[in-house]
């Protein structure tokens, strides 16, 4: 491994990890002392990416946040309830996308994360500025929600499928 692969492995490795990554894991990881990698930290960091040094390890400087995408499906009097039950538990969702026969993926930015927006979602639904995507596809769309961790992600996974609105979990490969 090159000195510039071994660091963008390392930039990999701190970037995947909500917790901090101890320099001593890195070291064995890449195959190097702990001497190398705090060196390649300077390095890194001079290089613009913002990298934290805590007395856990490294972490990246921003917002770890865990996503997910579902595939459901509900009535438009359903939406409402759906949404509410993401944001209630933590969630924020992300996007609506739908797989037409036709056109193909379409995507709508949603950024749904308090029930006020969820609200101002519905009225806007309900004057008829625009009708939900879902109904072009016979109530099937998916939802990318984040949250905070997995086991939020978890939580909203459970009720969705007990509110019968879930269809399945879908790795967003499996979208493209």
């Amino acid at each position: 491994m090159t000195r510039v692969e071994r660091r963008r492995e390392i930039i990999r490795i701190i970037s995947e990890s909500c917790v901090p990554v101890p320099a001593k894991e890195l070291a064995r990881l890449c195959d190097v002392s702990r001497q190398v990698i705090v060196q390649d930290m300077a390095l890194i960091r001079e290089a613009g990416i913002d990298i934290i040094a805590t007395n856990k390890g490294y972490i990246v400087n921003a917002p770890c946040v865990a996503q997910r995408v579902f595939k459901v499906s509900h009535t438009d009097e359903q939406m409402e309830d759906e949404l509410c039950a993401i944001v209630d538990l933590g969630g924020k969702v992300v996007n609506v996308m739908v797989n037409h026969r036709v056109y193909g993926r379409m995507s709508a930015p949603l950024g749904i994360n308090s029930r006020k927006k969820v609200s101002e979602f519905i009225e806007n639904i309900r004057l008829g500025k625009s009708s939900p995507l879902k109904n072009i596809t016979s109530n099937y769309h998916y939802h990318t929600v984040e949250a905070e961790n997995e086991e939020i992600l978890d939580g909203i996974e459970k009720v969705l499928q007990e509110k019968g609105y879930l269809i399945e979990i879908v790795n967003k490969n499996q979208l493209t």
